[in-house]
């Protein structure tokens, strides 16, 4: 697991912002357990991201897959600009995909092209990107769930 960790407050907002955006269940069971919870996120077999409200929004959190796919450490990963997870040329298909998350709460179907540290182009499909909204509808950031397509 990553050393550098999100709080469990912050990973059960991402599950349960999900839950109340999509109407389905993020990971089978949600644990009541903050270190099950916590290892449940980390070993689903889906990429699961989450950047912050940052101006220039920086990932603060990427589980196993998302962290093979992209190559990084959770450390390197935590320093991301979520903007640098696609090319430059793809960037701004992903600034219209956030502001319609932004808009609508989330999104889901999409697909797109993002890049490895080592610069490794790779295709995510299945997304869902949703905001990251608590019980009140205070906004934190916005989550991504996809797999992986064929390169």
């Amino acid at each position: 697991m990553p050393s550098s960790k999100p709080s469990d407050a912050t990973l059960r907002l991402i599950v349960e912002s999900y839950q109340r955006l999509t109407g389905k269940p993020l990971i089978p069971v949600v644990p009541s357990d903050a270190v099950e919870l916590r290892a449940a996120l980390w070993e689903a077999p889906r990429a699961i991201v989450a950047h912050g409200t940052e101006a220039d929004p920086i990932f603060f959190y990427g589980n196993r897959v998302a962290l093979q796919w992209f190559e990084m450490t959770a450390e390197q990963f935590a320093q991301l600009p979520s903007r640098l997870s696609a090319e430059p040329m793809a960037q701004e298909a992903r600034v219209k995909l956030l502001e319609k998350v932004t808009q609508q709460g989330y999104v889901d179907a999409y697909s797109g092209m993002r890049i490895a540290k080592s610069g490794r182009r790779f295709m995510i499909t299945d997304t869902t990107v949703w905001n990251l909204l608590d019980e009140v509808g205070g906004y934190h950031g916005q989550a991504a769930v996809f797999i992986r397509g064929v390169d």
